[in-house]
């Protein structure tokens, strides 16, 4: 279980299994301090990151030397002042540096998004959402 406490103002601590908290907020200019990403940029570096970790994994087995890597994400959302606001589109760029071959940055990144990485995978499902809520004495 994963939980979320309000800390004031429309900031949110998360508290994972883990237990490596980080806190979500919106920016100034949205009501927030600005105290970390906001909920949906926390959701695509989870999916940037998921990746990412894959294919570090696959290269490193391969035996392959990574020299930098990072990850760069673009997305679209719906039009604004119409809610909800999903996302459209999302497009997860790696950028490595290395001893790399082409065909194995292409088969991690592939095995990544097709086998690997369960946030992308979700990403792409219709997946069971349902709100409840408590209200306690």
């Amino acid at each position: 279980m994963i939980r979320v406490d309000w800390i004031g103002g429309v900031a949110f601590k998360a508290t994972p299994p883990s237990g490596s908290s980080f806190v979500m907020d919106l920016p100034e200019d949205e009501e927030g301090l600005n105290q970390g990403p906001t909920p949906l940029e926390a959701l695509l570096s989870a999916a940037a990151a998921c990746s990412a970790i894959d294919v570090v994994l696959v290269l490193q087995k391969k035996r392959l030397h990574i020299e930098s890597y990072r990850v760069e994400v673009e997305w679209t959302r719906g039009p604004e002042g119409v809610y909800p606001r999903p996302i459209t589109s999302i497009v997860i760029r790696h950028i490595l540096k290395g001893d790399l071959s082409e065909a194995a940055v292409k088969h991690a990144v592939e095995l990544s998004d097709e086998k690997y990485c369960t946030v992308i995978y979700t990403l792409r499902q219709p997946t069971d959402v349902r709100s409840e809520f408590h209200i306690e004495p």
